[in-house]
Formats: C-alpha cells, sequence, structure tokens
C-alpha cells in the first residue's frame, strides 16, 4: 500500500482528494493536516509514502513545510495547487518536491501521480514543463555544482544526464542494461552526493550543467 497524508486547508479539498485516490486499491490516505505546521508533524509521525502539498496555507506555508519534510527525510512530496506562478513552482521545487501538479488534474492523473512519485520518479504538470525548463536554462549553476558534480563516478554521471532527460528508474534501468532496483540505488547515490532531496532537483541540476 502507499501510505499518503493530505495537506490542504480547505476541508472540502481534502475530501475530494481523499474521494479520488480512495478508488485505487493500493492508496491508503493515513492523514489530513490543515495548515504546513500540522502536515510537518504528521509526517514525522505517520512516515507517509507521499504528502500531498498545497502551497497556500495559514501558519507555515506549503513551501517551508516541504523544505521541512524533505530535509528530514519524512516522505515525498507532491505539490498540488491552484497557482501555477513561478514563484510557487520553483519555490517548491528548489524545497524538494518530487512533483507539481495543478488541483485541475484528472482523477486517473492523480493517481498515477501518487504511484510514480512513491516509486522514485518526479512528475510535473505539463501546463508549467515548459516554461520551467526555460526559466532554469537562463539561469546560471550554482557555485556548488561544479564541485558537486567532480564527486561523481562516470556511471553516477550518465544516471545524472538521464534525470536530466526526465527518464523514470525503468527507463534509467533499460538504457544502462541494469536492473530497476540497481537503477534506484543509482538514484539514490547521486541525490546524496549532489545534496539533492529530489530527482527533480537533480534533473534541474543537470540541465543547469550542460549534461541534458
Amino acid at each position: 500500500m502507499i501510505r499518503v497524508l493530505l495537506a490542504d486547508d480547505h476541508a472540502a479539498v481534502r475530501a475530494g482528494m481523499r474521494l479520488m485516490l480512495e478508488e485505487a486499491t493500493d492508496i491508503e490516505i493515513v492523514g489530513e493536516a490543515a495548515d504546513g505546521a500540522v502536515a510537518v508533524r504528521q509526517a514525522s509521525a505517520l512516515r507517509p509514502d507521499v504528502v500531498l502539498m498545497d502551497i497556500r496555507m495559514p501558519g507555515t506555508d506549503g513551501i517551508r513545510a516541504t523544505r521541512e519534510i524533505t530535509a528530514a527525510g519524512h516522505a515525498d512530496v507532491l505539490v498540488l495547487t491552484t497557482f501555477d506562478l513561478d514563484d510557487y513552482l520553483f519555490g517548491a521545487l528548489r524545497a524538494g518536491a518530487a512533483g507539481f501538479l495543478l488541483k485541475s488534474v484528472e482523477p486517473a492523473t492523480l493517481i498515477d501521480a501518487v504511484r510514480r512519485i512513491a516509486a522514485g520518479d518526479g512528475i510535473l504538470a505539463p501546463e508549467v514543463t515548459r516554461r520551467l525548463l526555460s526559466a532554469f536554462a537562463e539561469t546560471p549553476a550554482p557555485n556548488t555544482a561544479p564541485a558537486a558534480l567532480d564527486h561523481l563516478t562516470g556511471r553516477e554521471r550518465d544516471v545524472l544526464a538521464a534525470l536530466g532527460r526526465g527518464l523514470s528508474n525503468a527507463d534509467l534501468a533499460g538504457e544502462l542494461a541494469i536492473t530497476e532496483a540497481t537503477a534506484k540505488t543509482h538514484v539514490s547515490r547521486v541525490l546524496a552526493k549532489l545534496g539533492c532531496t529530489s530527482r527533480v532537483q537533480a534533473a534541474i541540476l543537470a540541465k543547469e550543467a550542460g549534461m541534458a
């Protein structure tokens, strides 16, 4: 079972997400939070596989909550918001979110996204992908990137380049002729060496470094 925590300040929205996700027999809703601070505490206590996180919430907002949850390694975060503003999109991904979708998403797409996030993949709403790539193509690479990349082995650099091209673990395994479990291990090592909290962050770094 994929354990999911719902974080949104509107009870009706949480109820709607619950209804959509409970259609899947492999997804279990283990908790709900009406603000970011509660989401952080719930993630620590319940250790869900995925947190569905709203951005605009009272008190601790979704970006800060995402940063705290991912930094502690308590869960992967899929941001689900009404707003596709650049500040929210970039802030969520920089905070370590593994995915970003709009609340207008179809139920089947949301269920698939939760499954893919739980499996270690990253998800971006089609509506924001082109804008994200364009923006980061114009952003200078961070000063720490070259030093971090120097610590990667040749195989790990191949993995990072594949992440930059948006490959899933299954696609990565096929390209490198390894098992999916081995691909997941390589991805985890790359993230750890680069100090990234999600494969989306690693993909952004790969594009900034001209590797993808």
